[in-house]
């Protein structure tokens, strides 16, 4: 190898050796959030006829999805025909699950939710929308989660039909899934109290109602001891986990029955 040839080589190897390093490192993009997902039974309000309903399912009637005690209201950003009782799965962004993981930095100051919050979720929902659409779906969240803070709001990229569910009706009755009577006896609560056997009483409060305090809730207990069914109560009565609440079963006549009953469940102050 002549001289001039091995100057040229070791040039060479030594400008991409300086490339090499002053390139900046490579960034992996990060990964996205996935989809909230939901499926229930859906009920559909045509009682519901304000425009601010009828603006989150782009002026059609209002769109529930049931699921046991979880009721969801569907948030759609273009038109979407739906069947009464048929069960949907969807997919999308559970608005104050991903409001409350943002939480508040103004500690209340500027009420509840934060516009910014609102503006976070749709942009996440839904990319790419024109800045005046954006704002009328921010501006349509932002009144529905401050009138119901604990009603949750569902923005759906997604929704289908599960397979086999169309005859609602017929559904239910075969599987026993009927509307049933109200309890005709009613417990006191300070009785039904002393046959719980799991269940948070207390709870820490929500963003939306800071200071806390107690609920007084009535509810369905069912023949096994397991909430049924919220009948009325406050707000932070629709926070409460029922699912995970148990009670000793009431038995009348040597056979556990159904009952009426209350609830209370303490909401410590948020910090």
């Amino acid at each position: 190898m002549t001289r001039n040839t091995y100057h040229f080589c070791f040039l060479t190897l030594t400008l991409a050796g300086l490339a090499g390093c002053s390139s900046e490192p490579s960034v992996k993009p990060a990964a996205a959030t996935p989809p909230d997902k939901i499926q229930g039974r859906a009920q559909i309000l045509l009682t519901e006829t304000a425009a601010s309903d009828a603006a989150l399912n782009a002026g059609g009637p209002s769109v529930y999805l049931i699921d046991g005690l979880h009721r969801y209201r569907l948030f759609f950003h273009k038109p979407f025909q739906m069947e009464a009782g048929q069960v949907y799965t969807a997919e999308g962004v559970n608005a104050q699950k991903a409001i409350d993981a943002i939480g508040d930095p103004d500690q209340g100051k500027n009420g509840y939710p934060l516009e910014a919050s609102c503006t976070h979720v749709v942009k996440t929902a839904w990319p790419g929308l024109a800045f005046d659409v954006t704002d009328g779906y921010v501006n349509s969240l932002l009144a529905r989660v401050k009138r119901y803070p604990a009603r949750p709001v569902f923005l759906v990229t997604r929704i289908e039909p599960v397979a086999g569910t169309a005859d609602a009706k017929k559904d239910k009755k075969d599987s026993g899934d009927e509307e049933k009577e109200d309890p005709k006896v009613s417990v006191p609560a300070d009785k039904q109290s002393a046959l719980l056997v799991e269940g948070p009483t207390t709870m820490n409060a929500p963003l939306w109602e800071p200071a806390g305090g107690t609920a007084k809730c009535k509810v369905v207990i069912d023949e096994q001891g397991k909430i049924e069914k919220l009948d009325s109560g406050s707000q932070l009565c629709e926070t409460v986990p029922w699912s995970q609440f148990r009670y000793k079963p009431t038995v009348m006549g040597g056979h556990p029955i159904r009952v009426a009953s209350e609830v209370a469940v303490h909401f410590d102050p948020h910090k």
